[in-house]
Parts: structure tokens; C-alpha cells; sequence
């Protein structure tokens, strides 16, 4: 919510603007670009209006101000922002609304990249996946690679399609069909496929979009939607919450869009990285007191599409001081030791889930006095797995768990 108090009228416009400059523009975006007293835009954008401007032409700082202090500052005054198709499609529409009033700004938006590939390729777009790899990393097309998918990707620049091709050949998808879509809707418009393995492509336009048609190989690397990936998706040396039991445990904590996790004693972070898995929205902070394990983390992060997830090394409690309310908290390592499920407890958000899991006599003892004092559920959960006994197969059960849930009042 912005912090302004809101300003009787619109005040602001923000015109989405395409390659096609201002032939693509309506007369009502035309006439708030001309009356404008200040527009705002980056030197391309700027360029392409420039024989409509009659204010003054501000091109955004470097670097960019996320909090649009520049903007909020002329609050009242007639402002235009300029934006790249859809303001609000990965745009600086979307940074604005954080800051200011939506009642005091005007939108005109120009058909996003994302609308506009589509229409070139005949896909819709409610059945494909989106995602902006502008300024962020590769990595996080990573769960979107399935059999069969349709991936619309926002690039950072002439690099970003062949540092995908090369991930997606690296990962076991390098059949996969890709087109390169550049400066979609103006006069240098160019369309260019290549398989992921034969990515030969160059002089790549930095405005382009990256179409993906995924094929995988026997051996590809696929994130499953469910929760409870294979162990071997992780990295470890042995602190790892297993399979079923990782399943179980995210069910209890019920991931809701938006939330915040702390993953406390974090391991290989497999708690955390299948948690923010579950949606985009979703956030996670990792504590962990070793830091090979520390660095293990943001490997098995970036490895399993979600290079977000936050990781604090160090030893909790004293790690958790400072860090934002969590909405839920898994405790897997640690929680015996003194203070820190008083911790997790006190800081967790009212109607936040808490989740401990417990292998050892210690750690249950804790567990078992705190539902005395708390309430919550308290479960025993067995595995044992089907393993050679010589020439027979037995079972061989793993370590019994012991897990406490609880949703604080």
C-alpha cells in the first residue's frame, strides 16, 4: 500500500509504448505524452516520442530507483511515464502501484511481448507459461521444463537466448525447439528457430523474447509438481529430510500464496526449495550453521529453479535476530538447543504454522513438552524400504520421525 496519502485526481499517466513508436499510439496517449510538464522513460522510449514532447525529458537514473522517489516527488504535477507494452506485464506500471495511489494514475498499455509473441506463433496464451528472465537468472525456467511445454521468455539482453539454449542442453532438453522473437511489432521485427543443441543464432536484437517448445531425453532433469522430489534431485551429505517425509512435512506447513518460510536448520534445503516450489509468490529463508552446508543450499536452490531462496548462515537463535515475521517455520536441525524453539515460536506471525521434526530422544522430549504446553498434533511417522537380504528382499526401516504441528493462536 503506498505510503502517500491519495491526491483528489490523476495526476500521472504511464502509456505503454511499442517499436512501432508513436504510429502504435492512440490520440489519448498522445495528447498526455504532449501535456505532460515532465515524461519519464528510458533513452529508447524517450527517443521514439521525442517530436511529441513538449515538457521536459527525464531518462530514468542509473542505477534504476525502485522506490520512483523522482516520481512521488512531482506528485500533484501533470507526469507521464513511459513503459515497454504492458505497464503491468513485468513492468514499471507494477513498481508504481507500490508507491502510488492507483486512483491517481491513468494507464494506457500497449500490447505486452508476451501478447504480442503469441499472436506470431498461433499459441494461446492460457495455456502456455510465462516467465521474465529480464535481470534475473536463467534458473528459474528450471521447474517450468516439462514434456510437451510452451514457455514464453522475457531475455535481458542478446546473450539470454543462448545462455537458455545452453541450460536446456545441459539438463537433458536440448531437442527442445527455440525461437527467438526480436523487436516484436517494429520495422527490424525478425523471427529465428533453432534447436537447443544446434543454437547457432548471433546478433540477437537485446529487446527479444524467447519461445521455448521443450523435448526432453530419457535422462532429462524434470521437477516434478508434486511435492517430495527424488533425493537425488538434492545434493547432500546426509542431512536431508527424505522423500516421504519431506511430502508429509509440507503438507503440514500448507504453503499459502505469498508467505514466508524459515527453513531452521536448513540441511541440504530441500524443505525450503520444495515450499517455494509450490508457487511463485511463495518466499524462504534458510538458517543453517555450516556453511558448506550454507553453500549447499544456494547449489540445490539454483539447481531446483528457485535462486531466491535466501540463505543465513549461522546458528539459531542468535541467526534468526532481525529477519522478517515468518509465516510458517519448519524446524529440522538445532531445535534442542537451547532457546531456539522459544524463538520460532515468539516470532512466528498469529495463525502461522510451526512444524518440528524430531529423530532424537532430545529433540522429541522437546517436542513432546511443548504440545503439553501449546497444544497441536503430534505424529509418528515410519518408512521402511524394500532392500536385498542376499538373495531375498526385506524390509529396512529408516529411523522413526516424530512431528509436531502447530498454528499459533
Amino acid at each position: 500500500m503506498a505510503a502517500d496519502s491519495p491526491s483528489p485526481t490523476p495526476w500521472l499517466s504511464i502509456v505503454g509504448i511499442g517499436e512501432d513508436g508513436l504510429e502504435g499510439l492512440g490520440s489519448e496517449a498522445r495528447r498526455r505524452i504532449a501535456q505532460a510538464e515532465i515524461v519519464f522513460g528510458g533513452a529508447r522510449h524517450l527517443g521514439l516520442v521525442d517530436a511529441i514532447v513538449t515538457g521536459r525529458a527525464e531518462r530514468w537514473p542509473s542505477p534504476f530507483d525502485s522506490a520512483m522517489q523522482a516520481v512521488r516527488d512531482l506528485r500533484g504535477r501533470p507526469v507521464c511515464v513511459l513503459a515497454s507494452g504492458d505497464p503491468f506485464c513485468h513492468g514499471v506500471g507494477t513498481t508504481l502501484a507500490r508507491h502510488i495511489p492507483f486512483g491517481e494514475m491513468r494507464v494506457l498499455p500497449a500490447p505486452s511481448a508476451f501478447s504480442l509473441a503469441a499472436s506470431r506463433l498461433g499459441w494461446a496464451l492460457p495455456e502456455i507459461e510465462t516467465v521474465s528472465l529480464h535481470g534475473r537468472p536463467a534458473d528459474l525456467i528450471r521447474p517450468l521444463l516439462h514434456p510437451g511445454a510452451r514457455i514464453l521468455a522475457l531475455t535481458s539482453d542478446a546473450d539470454g537466448p543462448a545462455l537458455v539454449a545452453l541450460l536446456l542442453a545441459t539438463l537433458g532438453f536440448g531437442r527442445s525447439r527455440l525461437t527467438v522473437l526480436e523487436a516484436l511489432g517494429g520495422t527490424r521485427e525478425t523471427v529465428r528457430t533453432a534447436l537447443a543443441t544446434d543454437f547457432t543464432i548471433e546478433d540477437i536484437n537485446p529487446l527479444n523474447v524467447l519461445a521455448v517448445e521443450v523435448e526432453s531425453d530419457r535422462e532429462a532433469r524434470i521437477l516434478p509438481l508434486t511435492p517430495g522430489m527424488d533425493d537425488d534431485l538434492f545434493e547432500h551429505d546426509g542431512q536431508l529430510t527424505k522423500r516421504e517425509i519431506r511430502a508429509v512435512t509440507l503438507s503440514a506447513l500448507a504453503p499459502r500464496r505469498g508467505e514466508l518460510l524459515w527453513d531452521v536448520g536448513g540441511g541440504s534445503g530441500s524443505i525450503g526449495i520444495e515450499w517455494m516450489l509450490r508457487h511463485p509468490s511463495l518466499r524462504a529463508i534458510a538458517i543453517e550453521a555450516d556453511a558448506a552446508r550454507a553453500a549447499r543450499i544456494a547449489r540445490n536452490a539454483a539447481g531446483c529453479g528457485v535462486p531466491g531462496l535466501r540463505v543465513v548462515e549461522g546458528r539459531a537463535p542468535a541467526a534468526l535476530t532481525g529477519l522478517p515475521a515468518p509465516d510458517a517455520v519448519f524446524v529440522g536441525g538445532g531445535g534442542s538447543e537451547p532457546g531456539v524453539m522459544e524463538a520460532v515460536v515468539d516470532a512466528l506471525k498469529p495463525g502461522g504454522r510451526l512444524v518440528a521434526n524430531a529423530v532424537t530422544l532430545e529433540m522429541e522430549a522437546v517436542l513432546l513438552a511443548l504440545r503439553s504446553r501449546l497444544g497441536g498434533e503430534l505424529v509418528r511417522l515410519a518408512v521402511a524400504r524394500a532392500e536385498p537380504v542376499g538373495s531375498m528382499q526385506g524390509w529396512r526401516a529408516a529411523m522413526p520421525v516424530t512431528q509436531w504441528s502447530w498454528a499459533k493462536p
